[in-house]
This record gives C-alpha cells, sequence and structure tokens, in this order.
C-alpha cells in the first residue's frame, strides 16, 4: 500500500458516514461544507490562508487504489457498497474560496465544498490536514517578516519537521515573505530560492577551524557564509576574515545573546576591513526575539523550529462544517460550537485610500457592495475540473499587499482584536 497518497488522508468515521449515507439513499444530497476559524490563536490579529493550491492539486489526484479499498474492505471499515463506490470515485463538485495568501479572521468562509454529500465528506480530512498546517505556518512566518522590518529571512527548519511537512511548511513560509529556505526539495518542487552553509559538524571534522573555513571557500569562493561560532566567536571571525578576506559575503552566529554579541561581530568586521560582510543570526528565533534585535546590525535572520511549528500556534484551527443541504441552511447547535447555517459571500470593505476596515459576510444571499469593495472568494475547482490558479509568486504578493492594507495595530504583536472587524449580515 502507497503511504502518501491523498485518499489515506480520510478519516474512519468519515467513511462511516459514506457507508451510512449510501445506505440509506443520502449521499448524493446536494450539500454545502465550509471552512472557518471560530477563533484566532492567542495573541494574533489575523490568520493567513495558507496551502490552498497545494489542496487544489491533491483533490483533482484524490482516488482510492485497489489496495487501499481492499484494506479497507477487509478490515470492516466500508461494506462492499461503499467499497465500490470509493473505486470509482471522483471529486465531482465544486471549490470555491479565499486567494491563497488572503488574510483572515473569526467566521472568515476561507473554503466552501459543494456537490454530494458523501463525495464532500472523504475531503475533510485532506482539506483540514493541508490549510491547517500551511495556514498555521504562513501566519506565523508572516509575522517573523513583519517583525524582521525589511531584513532577509531564511527557513531553516527542516529538521524539525515530518519531511513532507517540511516542504510544505518551506512553501508557506516562501509565500508569507520568507526569503530563501534550506530545504532542497521545496527549492526543486515550487522553485524557491535555496541557501545555507556549513554546519558546526564540518568545523570539527577539521583540524581546526581555519582548516575548515580554508575547505569550504576552496570550494564556494568568498561568496559564501561561515560558521564563527563552534569555538570562540570574535576568534572565529578573525579566522574567516584571514582566511577568506575582507570580501567575504557573511558570517553566521546561530548562539549566544545575539543582541551583544551582533553589535561585537559588527565592530570587529568593521575593524579588520570586512565593512561589506553580512552578519546572520540563528537559533530558536521567533518573532518576538527578531523583533528584539530590530536595531541590531543584523542583515538576516534564519528561522526554524517557531516557522515550522506555527510559533506556538501549529494548527489554524480550522474547521470544515456542513452549512447547507438541498439549498436549506442547517446549523450546529452545541454550546460554544455553533454554525451560521447557509453559503456565505464575503467582502472585504476599504477607504479609498486602501486601508481595510471591515470583513462582511452574507449568509444565503449577495452583498450590497460598496465603492472599494473587494469580493474575497474565487472558484478553484468547476464541475470537478480545477481552473487556473496564482502562481506562489503571485500569491506571495498578494499577502504583501495584504498585510499593507490593514490598519497599522493589526500588525502588532500584542495581544487584542483583530486587525479588521468581521460582521455577519443576517439571512433575508
Amino acid at each position: 500500500m502507497t503511504i502518501n497518497r491523498p485518499a489515506l488522508l480520510t478519516d474512519h468515521y468519515e467513511l462511516t458516514m459514506v457507508s451510512a449515507a449510501l445506505r440509506d439513499g443520502t449521499a448524493d444530497r446536494r450539500c454545502v461544507f465550509e471552512v472557518f476559524s471560530r477563533r484566532l490563536p492567542s495573541g494574533r490579529r489575523y490568520g493567513v490562508v495558507g496551502g490552498t493550491a497545494r489542496l487544489i492539486e491533491l483533490i483533482r489526484d484524490f482516488r482510492f487504489d485497489p489496495s487501499e479499498v481492499d484494506f479497507l474492505l477487509r478490515t470492516g471499515v466500508v461494506d462492499e457498497a461503499a467499497a465500490a463506490w470509493l473505486a470509482d470515485y471522483r471529486f465531482t463538485g465544486d471549490v470555491d474560496g479565499y486567494a491563497e495568501g488572503e488574510l483572515f479572521f473569526p467566521g472568515s468562509p476561507i473554503l466552501t465544498v459543494s456537490g454530494g454529500f458523501a463525495e464532500c465528506v472523504v475531503l475533510e480530512t485532506l482539506a483540514l490536514s493541508v490549510l491547517n498546517h500551511d495556514s498555521a505556518v504562513a501566519a506565523a512566518a508572516a509575522r517573523m517578516v513583519t517583525a524582521a522590518r525589511g531584513r532577509a529571512l531564511i527557513e531553516m527548519g527542516s529538521r524539525r519537521a515530518h519531511e513532507e511537512a517540511a516542504v510544505a511548511a518551506a512553501r508557506a513560509a516562501y509565500l508569507a515573505g520568507f526569503r530563501f529556505t534550506s530545504n532542497l526539495a521545496a527549492g526543486a518542487r515550487y522553485g524557491i530560492p535555496t541557501a545555507g552553509t556549513a554546519a558546526h559538524a564540518f568545523t570539527l571534522l577539521h583540524d581546526d577551524e581555519r582548516a575548515a573555513f580554508a575547505s569550504q571557500v576552496a570550494t564556494l569562493g568568498k561568496d559564501t557564509t561561515l560558521l564563527v561560532d563552534t569555538y570562540d566567536i570574535s576568534q572565529g571571525i578573525r579566522n574567516a576574515i584571514a582566511v577568506a578576506g575582507p570580501e567575504l559575503r557573511a558570517i553566521r552566529i546561530d548562539s549566544g545573546d545575539l543582541a551583544v554579541i551582533a553589535q561585537q561581530s559588527r565592530e570587529l568586521l568593521d575593524s579588520l576591513g570586512a565593512t561589506e560582510t553580512k552578519i546572520i543570526v540563528s537559533g530558536d528565533l521567533d518573532e518576538y526575539a527578531i523583533a528584539a534585535l530590530a536595531a541590531e546590525p543584523v542583515d538576516m535572520y534564519g528561522a526554524g523550529t517557531a516557522v515550522v511549528t506555527g510559533s506556538g500556534a501549529p494548527t489554524a484551527g480550522l474547521v470544515y462544517k456542513l452549512v447547507e443541504v438541498e439549498g436549506r441552511p442547517v446549523v450546529k447547535r452545541s454550546e460554544h460550537k455553533a454554525t451560521i447555517g447557509g453559503r456565505k459571500v464575503a467582502v472585504r470593505r476599504h477607504k479609498p485610500t486602501g486601508t481595510a476596515t471591515e470583513e462582511v459576510i452574507v449568509p444565503q444571499g449577495v452583498p450590497d457592495r460598496q465603492p472599494n469593495d473587494r469580493m474575497l472568494q474565487h472558484s478553484y475547482v468547476v464541475a470537478g475540473e480545477p481552473v487556473s490558479l496564482p502562481t506562489l509568486d503571485q500569491s506571495r504578493e498578494h499577502l504583501r499587499e495584504c498585510l499593507i492594507s490593514i490598519p497599522w495595530e493589526g500588525l502588532k504583536l500584542s495581544a487584542g482584536d483583530p486587525a479588521v472587524p468581521v460582521t455577519v449580515v443576517p439571512a433575508d
């Protein structure tokens, strides 16, 4: 059995519902499911939609191969009728949603999946797995980009994530404005610029630090980055410049009090004539640590664990809920988990200057359009066929423009109200 096929991202309970719905005749009822978040993670003022393009590709290829169907039938997960249905599965419905890179807030209907009940419900785990992960990483990365104030960031967290999640995280970080990734698979798959330098192991391999630096420079030239904190940082910088000369592109520091060390390192580099040599810092950096270094002579940040784990919010808190059956709104009334029935349409309202002022969500209707409104939903799949998607670079630019559009208070790292208030207009 192939373990990475998207069809296996189906939960047991989803197939229980498929089997029962096929048996009682409700499997083909026209339904609408929506993906949204009831609340933002603590301390966050916006969410970022990430992973949409990945999800659409996975839906396009979503199939159950014979070995998977056999497993499900043999283990009693499905009956014969459901097994036959799964063997022929193709999604034939529609998918609409917010643009990848769009900001979202509590209640924003960021993805709408419509079609027969069974064909939509089997996509729940897949949709939430992709969107919750990528959106969490993109939101954390966007906050780091804001904190960096124009300085470059490199994503380097692959060793802190599942091998496939590492690639997806690199993509989400680039979407949010990171300039590079150290993940070569992400570079090959998505065209993301890659960068990296030798680790401490390479320095320890050699008889002394100078020998390690000399080997790296001989191989890669002076346009490389030397890791200078294996032993003594000041001596490491002296060794780096002695070997590479003042034309060395950059040094990297991965430990210690980075604020103090960055100042001292800049002074030492300048005294050695290496006034153009850049300083890259890394070592468990999150948005708060990056913000704390804003006044220091740092040229680039390397972020790893924090970015690939959503910087304390490893999931975006998105849910996938049924809101309409055969044109009739349906609602869940559970305490603290109530839903609003009916398919939603959403617009982002702006001042003439371009500043976002409100998100308006209308169930079962069409919003009263005003000047400077922007419709938030786009078609991604029509009758089972994917439509053209923006490129990753276009989505990256879209997020940059969205962050510019929200009030400056919305970019604060401190807790506060959502950057843009959300208004749900009652259905007629």
